[in-house]
């Protein structure tokens, strides 16, 4: 298979390009980014000089480049990773977010209609479906109402996506995700935020009053899911993936603190994020049912292994905290 990677130098496309050179070594592999802010080509140095991957430094809404992809790698399938995905940077600068994640996302499946491509895989987020109350599960039939300018803009392209396949007969599945977690991600993001900030001695920012629940899925399980969608997801459908791990904020941070040996001083509560969702909650019963996925990790023993990532690769993130704070 001759496959796209859109935003493969991103936290978890870059973990999903380790997957399938581990588990498919005789697939070709094009990762396409713009190497933005949160793009990192470190997390792939293993793969550079491999034969069957091959980077392109470019933007998805650049069409012609898009099309020029295609043509030379002769690509079959796209995985579509690339998006601005950090909500609070969306709440400052939503028209990035457009510009990107729907933009970007159109010009995608026009460059598949066009080439007749085998399969197109969206991956999008469970915050497309909004807040949930203390009780309950988001499930693909779940009616989409986002509540920042991040969501809505991930929900504005997968709606694209599934019109595509309305109008067009385009072969495509999306991939709605809780809240991922692991090795490679940038350190904006709640848990590895807590960690470094943690590990160099600062002070840990925990929103509002810390009871915001998120559901918790560890990168790798992720990566098993998205590639059983890949082979065998039924055409047109949406599947959710969620770790059965649903925590409050003040929970990771209690157990990061533990595990760091802190002091419980080190939490700082700071003023709510503006239209925060009180909870998120996945129901993974499809695509455990139909496709045979399963979570791996245990979230104890998921967060111990990215603690012990970030205390042993100090030098990959350090340089990314000033990256990190939002201007």
């Amino acid at each position: 298979m001759n496959i796209l990677i859109t935003g493969g130098a991103g936290f978890i496309g870059s973990n999903f390009i380790h997957y399938l050179s581990k588990e498919h070594p005789t697939y070709n592999i094009v990762n396409m980014d713009l190497l933005t802010y949160a793009g990192n080509l470190h997390n792939l140095d293993d793969l550079k000089d491999k034969a069957n991957y091959n980077f392109v430094h470019g933007n998805i809404t650049n069409q012609p480049l898009v099309e020029q992809v295609i043509r030379k790698y002769q690509i079959e399938t796209i995985v579509n990773f690339a998006a601005e995905s950090h909500v609070d940077r969306s709440i400052l600068h939503p028209q990035i977010f457009v510009e990107t994640n729907v933009q970007g996302t159109l010009v995608l499946l026009e460059a598949a209609k066009k080439f007749e491509l085998r399969k197109f895989i969206q991956i999008s987020t469970d915050e497309v479906y909004g807040s949930l109350g203390m009780t309950g599960y988001f499930q693909e039939t779940t009616p989409l109402a986002p509540n920042s300018p991040y969501a809505a803009s991930k929900a504005a392209s997968d709606l694209l996506v599934r019109s595509y396949y309305q109008t067009y007969k385009l072969n495509m599945n999306i991939v709605r995700c809780s809240n991922n977690y692991g090795p490679f991600q940038f350190p904006e993001k709640l848990i590895p935020l807590l960690i470094t900030k943690g590990i160099v001695g600062q002070k840990l920012p925990i929103y509002g009053d810390g009871q915001n629940i998120r559901d918790w899925l560890h990168v790798s399980d992720h990566c098993r899911a998205i590639d059983l969608v890949l082979h065998k997801g039924e055409e047109g459908e949406v599947y959710n993936v969620g770790g059965h791990n649903e925590r409050t904020n003040n929970e990771i941070a209690a157990l990061i603190i533990a595990e760091l040996k802190l002091d419980k001083s080190v939490i700082a509560y700071v003023r709510d994020r503006l239209g925060h969702d009180r909870r998120y909650a996945m129901d993974p019963t499809k695509i455990e049912t139909k496709l045979g996925w399963k979570p791996e990790y245990t979230f104890d023993s998921g967060i111990q292994e990215t603690i012990r990532w970030y205390l042993q690769n100090v030098k990959w993130w350090s340089p990314l905290q000033n990256k990190a704070e939002i201007n």
